[in-house]
């Protein structure tokens, strides 16, 4: 077993960069400076995904076969799409939230000459005067709007349907925890990095083309033309899932724990990983005495099932960082679990 000097210094800037879907470009611009003599080859390709090749070594026939990894670069996050007559902001939103996270929250704009600083919460009476109906009410994310702080004819002249709303977090370390924004999927293109930066001096046993994917957390949507154009023999997603292993919540329903090693997974509501490749990840990680957790996650899907289904089908799994709070503005992933994620797919590949 391999011990994996983990750059979170890195990880926690990837966390604080902006981009929400189509929007991913301060994410990119980073990614291909990381990038720099990791790979033969570095392209960008018209929906703006990232796609590094890496060549493998050759057997003793002359082949190889050619193995896809895709991480996504984007963030859930918002686009405005109306400014009311007071310089209101309403947005819409880009991925999954449950709003009970989104109340009070502070927001960037960022516009074509900037960014803003806002405030994301909903409309209706504070809690001074709110009836004992409003305190129980979820809102729904139509009655939330941003407040700028500015005059209705300045945000009309600043802002433009379509510009993108992050919310503010700075990432941090708790513990043995990174703590950030957009540890979804920021942690698994930190871990993508961190696999090639491993290869900067050897070559692979495959063709590996890693793919920094655009707009998976609106439909797979980068992914999809990536492995087309890719035309992967293997394929292997790297994204988060659901580690509930917090009070609330009984044991069967934790999916993942965080410190108990990379997630291998089984099946999720978009992909059904190839068994035998399950088998043989497993068998490794066994071997290299890496830590791991078989996943079975009820609701979600990454990059591997678009992966999955390229072409005529394409063997895949995912390899999933189990962490805490997915979803909100402190999603939490542990050292050891990045550690054996970028140790497992080391060791595959090499």
């Amino acid at each position: 077993m391999t011990t994996t000097e983990l750059r979170l210094d890195v990880l926690r800037h990837l966390s604080d960069l902006p981009g929400v879907p189509g929007q991913e470009d301060a994410v990119r611009d980073f990614v291909l400076s990381e990038l720099d003599g990791l790979a033969d080859e570095v392209r960008v390709d018209a929906l703006g995904n990232v796609i590094a090749l890496k060549r493998g070594r050759e057997d003793a026939e002359g082949k190889r076969e050619r193995v896809m990894l895709s991480a996504h670069m984007d963030e859930i996050g918002f686009l405005v799409r109306f400014i009311d007559d007071k310089g209101f902001l309403r947005v819409q939103a880009l991925g999954g939230f449950d709003t009970r996270n989104l109340f009070a929250r502070n927001v960037t704009v960022h516009t074509r000459g900037g960014t803003l600083p806002g405030l994301l919460t909903p409309g209706g009476r504070p809690v001074h005067i709110a009836t004992p109906e409003d305190r129980k009410k979820v809102p729904e994310l139509k009655e939330f709007f941003v407040d700028l702080g500015l005059g209705a004819d300045d945000v009309k002249g600043r802002v433009r349907i379509g510009d993108m709303v992050t919310l503010d977090q700075t990432a941090r370390q708790m513990g043995a925890l990174t703590v950030g924004k957009a540890m979804d999927d920021r942690a698994s293109v930190f871990l993508q990095l961190e696999v090639l930066r491993a290869f900067r001096e050897e070559r692979p046993r495959h063709d590996v083309v890693a793919v920094f994917s655009v707009q998976e957390e609106v439909g797979l949507r980068g992914a999809i033309v990536a492995a087309y154009g890719a035309e992967p023999t293997l394929g292997i997603g790297l994204d988060v899932t659901l580690a509930v292993d917090t009070p609330g919540v009984g044991p069967d329903e934790a999916v993942t724990r965080l410190g108990d090693g990379i997630g291998i997974k089984v099946f999720d509501s978009t992909m059904i990983s190839t068994r035998w490749l399950v088998d043989e990840f497993v068998d490794l990680a066994e071997k290299e005495g890496i830590p791991y957790q078989l996943e079975v996650l009820a609701l979600g899907g990454t990059d591997g099932a678009a992966i999955q289904r390229t072409r005529a089908g394409v063997p895949t799994l995912t390899l999933s960082l189990p962490t805490r709070y997915i979803h909100t503005v402190v999603e939490a992933v542990h050292e050891t679990d990045l550690r054996a994620g970028v140790d497992l797919l080391v060791a595959y590949l090499r």
